[in-house]
């Protein structure tokens, strides 16, 4: 016996029309209101499959399959266009989610005052659940981002109550949001629970790591979280690495993981590398010590070189 499809149902799976509110609330910075919208829509189309059961209905798998995938184009328009570009920063990022859609997040923003915001993220859990979280997370952060604003401190308690108020319990993220000042090579950040960036500074034939840790716990916790934030002086060639913990937790055959100790020997041997040589690099060898192994979490990578030409 089919299952009638009822017309809200229609409208919803009729993915142009579904898509476009969510959009337009992205665009506007309304975080918690893009993310209700996409919960209720994947919600109603997961509802209708379960009523379908187990009757095989290709033409619903079909719709289904398509919506997803543009979901997918959806969530991709998320993040920063290629051609981005921070003034003396030479940048190269890398987005691999898990599934089809996924939960990690980056982000490139030109403020006010010739400065940069700078931003990598990750929910907990990955699929479209973790998606449905990051589009609020995204849209909340550049709307507050792009606020006058005197502490970071209070823009991720803002951003963190935001996301708070949008998301199930349980469901958190971890962030890292650093402004940039390039005449001044001044990084002013908050890493709110994140896997610390590395900064990569070779001097003389040897490299010195430094990490820029936690400064309070993910966002998403509790509504009222408090969040410091910290500096830290760029020189000229430093490199930073920021990254998921999908290439750290990554697997090999023994269910042994990648860790943080592999990645840091890496770029140690790495700090005179390009960005791009940099990820390449971190890419070939998790594919090798995963040896065919399947991706279990999202990844994320963003590499900057500091370069000369903007000082004061």
């Amino acid at each position: 016996m089919r299952v009638a499809i009822p017309k809200v149902t229609r409208d919803l799976l009729d993915s142009a029309e579904s898509h476009r509110p969510i959009a337009k609330a992205l665009e506007e910075g309304r975080g918690r209101e893009a993310g209700l919208l996409l919960r209720n829509h994947v919600e109603t189309i997961s509802e209708y499959l379960k009523r379908a059961g187990s009757e095989s209905d290709s033409g619903v798998q079909r719709t289904f399959r398509r919506d997803m995938e543009d979901a997918k184009e959806v969530q991709q328009a998320f993040f920063p266009e290629q051609t981005m570009s921070i003034p003396c920063i030479s940048c190269e990022t890398f987005y691999q989610p898990a599934r089809g859609i996924g939960g990690d997040y980056y982000d490139l923003l030109a403020l006010q005052r010739d400065r940069w915001g700078i931003a990598i993220g990750d929910v907990s859990g990955k699929g479209i659940g973790a998606a449905l979280i990051m589009a609020s997370l995204q849209a909340s952060l550049k709307f507050q981002a792009l606020q006058p604003h005197l502490k970071l401190s209070t823009l991720i308690g803002d951003v963190n109550r935001l996301v708070f108020e949008s998301s199930p319990t349980n469901i958190f993220a971890t962030l890292f949001y650093a402004e940039y000042e390039p005449a001044k090579r001044l990084l002013n950040y908050v890493n709110a629970g994140h896997n610390s960036p590395l900064v990569l500074r070779p001097k003389n034939g040897s490299c010195e790591i430094f990490q820029l840790p936690p400064t309070g716990i993910p966002v998403g916790v509790s509504a009222g979280s408090q969040f410091a934030s910290a500096n830290f002086q760029f020189e000229i060639d430093d490199v930073l690495v920021a990254y998921t913990d999908g290439i750290t937790e990554a697997v090999n055959r023994q269910q042994e993981l990648w860790g943080q100790q592999r990645l840091e020997a890496l770029l140690k041997s790495s700090s005179r590398k390009t960005p791009k040589e940099i990820i390449n690099a971190i890419l070939e060898q998790v594919s090798t010590f995963a040896n065919g192994q399947p991706q279990r979490d999202d990844i994320t990578l963003l590499v900057m070189r500091v370069e000369a030409g903007c000082d004061d």
